[in-house]
């Protein structure tokens, strides 16, 4: 039951895999006098207005009705990605107190998938919604049908899916296509550690998503130079009773750097323990999702001091330096929200789909609002993550490392702390097995919904 959990947050690995620290929250920058209203280098695109008209299903003279939501009633994890929705409840009432978008005040209607539910709670979305902003569904494949059907919308914090991952009315603020990594993390480590990674392996659950997740991986950081040694491991989603074999396996083949497709707790920590009780500490990598405050916590034993993780959002560690970080920091505190990377993710949403609907001003309807989100080419919402280019579905060029030691997440690549290392480069078309598996048409659209 631990895996849907896990599969939760395996979105945010490519998801947050996007550029630098370049410019505004749109397409381009101007030098000007911060507002309070800003989010970082972000003009807030909420305020008063009058804008008027039914022009849409959700849309009135005085609100607009978007749809979000998580997977929190999930029996087996109560509260499952609850931070997400706690970002976009305090974004729409920091919203609103500044007269809402155009006027219009934004209304919320959210939706408990519970992993299980997903169709359920797109039918509902389709009944009632403007559009979907800032959700994010575990199973995120069996909504599609339906979404599609009824031709709702969405920007969502993450997709998981190819079929979501390259749908047709999806623009996501750090794209996650199955036919493009950005792989800085994977040349900045080469130039770390260039013996380690010439024998590299990786592990990861029995699952497709993981399974996705390393092909990309793998097919990215062999452009960086990474060799891949003949030992990868492939445990049960669900857990192992005996964590040993595994990493005795690596250990024996002589991997010194593993890439870890999974989640914190519970497998990442007892492997981590499996593999000090036997000597073995190879140079671990993991994807976003592992910067994880309660993971953190957990390494009072310095058992994941060599963990890794790669990052294109800035951590909350750098608040002080990166004005966008402290500003959703202040919104979820003042909400008495819940903070996570997660939750950055679905506030970056948020102000990339309230950015597109301003500039609909009384023509508001879910085509001009993608329309207009098709030509952002340089989106870091306001500082908070590196560029992406949400327009075209394509990740960034640049990256940090953060490393682990102790109970604090450090950043190690580049040295200058508040920076991304960006290079054309980073940016790699992948191909081979996901890629088949996407089945994506000539304009890199997943044909099966």
């Amino acid at each position: 039951m631990l895996v849907v959990a896990l599969v939760a947050v395996l979105s945010i690995f490519a998801a947050a895999c996007g550029g630098s620290s370049r410019s505004s929250g749109g397409s381009s920058a101007t030098t000007k006098v911060a507002s309070a209203t800003d989010f970082g280098t972000m003009a807030s695109p909420c305020g008063k207005g009058d804008a008027k008209g039914a022009t849409a299903q959700g849309v009135t003279d005085t609100s607009i009705t978007i749809g979000y939501g998580d997977d929190a009633g999930y029996a087996a994890a109560p509260g499952l990605n609850k931070e997400m929705s706690d970002a976009i409840k305090a974004m729409i009432k920091w919203c609103n107190d500044q007269g809402g978008i155009n006027g219009r005040q934004v209304v919320g209607n959210y939706g408990d998938a519970a992993i299980m539910n997903v169709a359920n709670v797109m039918t509902e979305a389709c009944s009632k919604d403007f559009m979907l902003v800032g959700e994010g569904w575990s199973l995120d494949s069996a909504q599609e049908t339906i979404r599609q059907g009824c031709k709702l919308a969405a920007v969502p914090t993450y997709t998981v899916s190819p079929q979501f991952a390259n749908a047709p009315l999806m623009v996501q603020p750090t794209p996650n296509p199955a036919d493009y990594k950005d792989a800085g993390s994977a040349f900045l480590l080469a130039d770390k550690f260039p013996a380690a990674v010439k024998k590299a392996a990786t592990m990861y659950a029995n699952y497709a998503a993981t399974v996705d997740s390393t092909d990309k991986w793998v097919a990215a950081s062999k452009t960086a130079g990474w060799s891949y040694l003949d030992c990868s491991q492939v445990y049960n989603i669900g857990g192992e009773s005996n964590w040993t074999p595994f990493v005795q396996r690596l250990k024996d083949c002589g991997a010194e750097a593993v890439y870890f497709s999974g989640s914190p707790a519970p497998n990442f920590e007892n492997i981590l323990d499996a593999a000090k009780s036997i000597g073995y500490n190879p140079i671990w990598i993991n994807e976003a999702n592992f910067y994880d405050t309660p993971f953190a916590k957990w390494n009072t034993s310095g058992n994941g001091d060599n963990v890794y993780v790669m990052m294109a959002y800035y951590p909350f560690e750098q608040a002080d330096k990166i004005p966008a970080v402290a500003k959703y920091l202040e919104i979820l505190k003042a909400n008495g929200g819940s903070t996570s990377l997660l939750g950055a993710q679905a506030t970056a949403a948020f102000l990339l789909w309230a950015q597109g609907a301003q500039s609909c001003g009384s023509t508001l309807t879910s085509d001009c609002v993608l329309t207009n989100l098709s030509k952002v080419v340089d989106y870091t919402s306001g500082g908070l993550q590196s560029p992406t280019n949400p327009g075209t579905n394509t990740p960034g060029q640049c990256m940090m490392v953060l490393k682990l030691t102790g109970t604090k997440y450090e950043q190690v690549l580049p040295t200058t702390i508040g920076t991304q290392a960006c290079d054309p480069k980073y940016l790699v078309k992948i191909t081979g097995p996901v890629v088949d598996r996407a089945k994506l048409n000539a304009n890199r659209i997943a044909a099966a919904s």
